[in-house]
């Protein structure tokens, strides 16, 4: 492990503090980690059209919406390749929360979020990507192939 130095004016070291204390890292090292790891992310995913990610999206949706829930699971089978799987929670009455795990090229799954989301109906979606370098191994003495993502930082 690398140690460096840093030196932060004392207004910024309290607003930092007062973050890792509100987050509940047990250190500064653990925040800075986490904050690194986050942009590092963000301009890797913002620059560049190519590689893999996994991520989450998650949507709100009315299910009275004609036929939209039909729409969606639809949408899923059709990019079975990028699901892995899916949460649904019943909020109330009309609305439900789904979740979904993908995993796949990082624009497929970028366009496959967009899709979803703009659906008419669905509401308060969100996409959340790592990105992750894929590889195949084959496992046992079957043989099957297993996908592995490896977070890039």
């Amino acid at each position: 492990m690398e140690r460096f130095t840093m030196s932060l004016e004392d207004s910024l070291a309290r607003q930092f503090d007062e973050f890792i204390r509100a987050k509940g890292y047990s250190n500064r090292s653990e925040a800075m980690r986490d904050l690194i790891r986050e942009k590092l992310e963000a301009e890797r995913l913002a620059n560049t059209g190519s590689g893999h990610c996994i991520g989450t999206l998650s949507y709100v949706y009315n299910h009275h919406e004609s036929e939209l829930a039909a729409r969606i699971t639809s949408a899923q089978h059709d990019h079975h390749e990028l699901t892995l799987s899916t949460m649904h929670v019943h909020l109330d009455h009309d609305n439900c929360l789904e979740i979904t795990a993908l995993r796949g090229a990082i624009t497929a799954v970028r366009d496959f979020a967009n899709k979803v989301m703009a659906a008419r109906g669905v509401r308060h979606g969100n996409l959340h990507m790592v990105p992750v370098q894929m590889t195949e191994t084959a496992h046992g003495t079957s043989g099957a192939m297993h996908v592995h993502s490896h977070p890039q930082t």
